[in-house]
Parts: structure tokens; C-alpha cells; sequence
């Protein structure tokens, strides 16, 4: 399987191929520059290893939360590819990606990331991790969610693993779940490489999506729409795959890349 994937929620700009069971991965440190390297990157990925966008066989994207550009500029890129290509996305939550990486790293099943919201709030989210025998499988025991010192929620146990930058942006966290962790992993970004390890289950799932269905998952208030809103969005944006199918049915629709990056 050959899966891209895209992570642009953090500071970090990181890019990864899965291609045939290896990872490749390029990353570096963008401040806000993730727009001006992004897409020089994914080329460069895939040229190293002679790979065109037409022989994936999905692209995945950092669904959030995080920095709302940064979740525009994925987004936005992963669909602009996948309407040229006519491959499907899959969106994994940032705060998972982490939770993969501490697993990765240090074996944990059980995992506490956050994020620095900024503002004194951080995004939040606890997993927990299952054997299956299909394959492992995460179950979020704490959604992802916007809390500040005063709207932690609680969790249940011992022995959990934090990760993620929250942690170091802000004490409260700590103080909060302190008797409840058995280990902290500092200075950890979400990345591509946990990305395209996630994206390619759901693909091998068959849970794949249209691009046009693909969202950035927002959680602060003022830059989310509401549920019902969102509910909303994805039924017009269902609809317009619909009028756009029967376009394609009638002969070439070469308007659907253009109308994706303006959509």
C-alpha cells in the first residue's frame, strides 16, 4: 500500500510516504511557513522514491486540532491532490497521531496528549489502546477537547503516558493527572509518520472518503462551527459529490479541482 500523509497542525511541517510496508518521512521545524515548504516537500518525498501522485492509494491529512491555518493548509493541499488524482482522504486526529507515537516509542496503551492552544488552554485527549484480532485498535477515553485549568475532565486509572507539548506549555496539566502517570514524553509533535500508520488501516477498511467530505477538525469556539452547522456542511458537501458524479457522467469535469481549493 502506498499511503501520503500531511501533518501541518503544530509549529513542525511533516511530510511521510508509506510505501510498501517502509515509512519515509521529511520534517523539519516551519514557525509559520508551513504554505511556503509544504508542497515542495511532498514533492520532494516522492520523487526519492520515484513515486507519482497517481500511484497512491489514498492520501491522508493532521485532521487537528491545532493552529487553524496550519489545519487549512493541510486540508486544503491533501484535497486539492486527491480531486486531481481522484484518490480518497482520510483525516486522523492530531492528538491520536501522538498517542501511535508513545506507543511506538515506549509501548504505552494508554496515552494523555496535548496540545498548546495558547490563551492558558489546551486541546486535550485520552486513548486507550486494544489488541483485536483484525489488529490494534485506539478508543478515545477523553475526546478531543479545549480545557484550561479549570475544565479538566477527569480520568479514570493509573499508568498513563503524556505526550505533546501541552504538557510543557502549561502546569496545570500536570498537576492535574500528576499521580495518574507513569511516564512523560517531552517535546513530542504530531507527525506524518503516525499519520500514514493510521490512514492505512482505515484505507485497508475501506473508510476512505470522498475529498470533498474532508474537514479539519476544529474545537475552539471561535473558529468552530457548531454541530448542527457542521452536520450541515457535510450534507451540502454530500450533495454537491452527488452533482459532481453526475457531471463526470456526462464527460470530464474540469472545474472540480479549482471549485476544491475555493470550497
Amino acid at each position: 500500500m502506498k499511503v501520503l500523509g500531511l501533518e501541518t497542525s503544530t509549529e513542525r511541517c511533516s511530510v511521510a510516504l508509506l510505501h510498501d510496508g517502509e515509512t519515509h518521512v521529511d520534517e523539519i521545524l516551519a514557525g509559520q511557513r508551513h504554505s511556503e515548504l509544504l508542497l515542495g516537500m511532498i514533492a520532494g518525498l516522492l520523487t526519492a522514491q520515484g513515486v507519482s501522485l497517481r500511484d497512491l492509494d489514498g492520501i491522508a491529512f493532521g485532521a487537528g486540532p491545532g493552529s487553524f491555518t496550519g489545519l487549512r493548509i493541510a486540508c486544503g493541499v491533501a484535497q486539492g491532490m486527491a480531486f486531481g488524482t481522484s484518490k480518497q482522504l482520510v483525516g486522523i486526529s492530531s492528538l491520536l497521531a501522538l498517542a501511535e507515537s508513545a506507543h511506538a516509542e515506549n509501548g504505552a496503551t494508554r496515552v494523555v496528549a496535548a496540545l498548546d492552544a495558547r490563551m492558558g488552554e489546551s486541546y486535550l485527549a485520552a486513548f486507550q489502546r486494544f489488541e483485536r484480532r483484525g489488529g490494534a485498535e485506539w478508543k478515545a477515553v477523553i475526546e478531543p477537547c479545549l480545557v484550561d485549568a479549570n475544565s479538566l475532565p477527569r480520568m479514570e486509572g493509573s499508568g498513563w503516558c503524556a505526550t505533546g507539548g501541552g504538557f510543557e506549555a502549561h502546569g496545570y496539566l500536570a498537576r492535574r493527572y500528576n499521580t495518574q502517570l507513569g511516564s512523560v514524553l517531552s517535546g513530542r509533535f504530531p507527525g506524518a509518520r503516525e499519520i500514514v500508520r493510521l490512514a492505512a488501516r482505515d484505507f485497508a477498511a475501506g473508510q476512505g472518503l470522498d475529498p470533498m467530505l474532508a474537514s479539519p477538525m476544529y474545537i475552539r469556539n471561535k473558529v468552530a462551527m457548531t454541530s448542527i452547522e457542521r452536520a450541515a456542511t457535510k450534507e451540502n458537501a454530500a450533495e454537491r459529490v452527488k452533482e459532481r458524479e453526475r457531471e463526470n457522467a456526462k464527460g470530464n469535469d474540469p472545474a472540480a479541482l479549482s471549485e476544491a481549493v475555493k470550497s
